[in-house]
C-alpha cells in the first residue's frame, strides 16, 4: 500500500475516532460524568481515569429514555451494584425464587452430613 493511501486511511481513521467521541460526549453518560463525582452512588467506590469504564450511568426510573439535561434521573453506580440494583428490580417485579421458601428451609447446613462421614 503506498505511504499516501496508508496516510488517508490513517487520517480517516483518526477522524472517525473524534467524531464519533465527540458524538458520545454529547451522550448522557458524559453529561453525567461531568456533572457528577466519579464514585459509585451506593459502594462510595472512588474511580479514577484508568477504571473509569467500570463506572455507569443508573437511571432511577428504569427508562432509558428519561435522561433530563439536570441529571435527576441518573446515578454513577460501579458495574456490580448496577447489577445488583436490576437484580434487585427483577426480583421485586416477577418475584424471588426464595420467596415460597421458609427461613428454615433457607438456611444453609454445610456440615450436615460431616459426622456420619467422620464415623465410618
Amino acid at each position: 500500500m503506498p505511504t499516501d493511501k496508508l496516510s488517508k486511511t490513517v487520517d480517516q481513521v483518526v477522524s472517525n475516532a473524534r467524531k464519533d467521541r465527540e458524538q458520545r460526549d454529547t451522550g448522557y453518560r458524559a453529561k453525567a460524568l461531568k456533572m457528577y463525582p466519579w464514585i459509585c452512588g451506593r459502594c462510595a467506590r472512588e474511580f479514577s481515569q484508568q477504571t473509569l469504564h467500570e463506572l455507569t450511568v443508573h437511571h432511577r426510573d428504569h427508562d432509558h429514555d428519561n435522561n433530563p439535561e439536570d441529571g435527576s434521573n441518573w446515578a454513577l453506580l460501579c458495574v456490580y451494584c448496577h447489577d445488583n440494583e436490576h437484580s434487585r428490580q427483577l426480583d421485586h417485579q416477577y418475584g424471588s425464587l426464595t420467596e415460597d421458601k421458609t427461613k428454615e428451609e433457607l438456611r444453609q447446613h454445610p456440615f450436615a452430613g460431616l459426622a456420619d462421614l467422620l464415623n465410618k
